[in-house]
């Protein structure tokens, strides 16, 4: 699991003009299934987005296709992280440290 946590690294109008693009991209990641949770930080300066993928190299990949990236609008954090411990509705997500 990871926190893909974006920080813009432009005025805002430039990452406004991209948004749309961004949507588009964040919508088809969530019909794949890699995400789970995404929105805005506050104050607005980045977002969030809780993923579920196979490995570092695909979030990697992901976050480097999103159009703020490809523009050069913002930067991402990369978290991986285990969820042990999830609300019920999430129980499929539950995981087990490495032994």
């Amino acid at each position: 699991m990871f926190v893909l946590e974006l920080t813009y690294t432009a005025p805002f109008d430039r990452v406004e003009a991209l948004l749309d693009q961004h949507v588009t991209w964040v919508e088809q990641h969530f019909a794949a299934g890699h995400f789970l949770i995404a929105g805005v930080k506050q104050p607005r300066d980045g977002g969030i987005v809780i993923a579920s993928v196979d490995d570092r190299a695909t979030a990697e990949k992901i976050t480097q296709e999103d159009p703020f990236v490809v523009a050069g609008v913002c930067e991402y954090r990369i978290t991986e992280f285990i969820a042990t411990k999830t609300a019920a509705d999430l129980a499929s997500y539950r995981q087990q440290p490495p032994a």
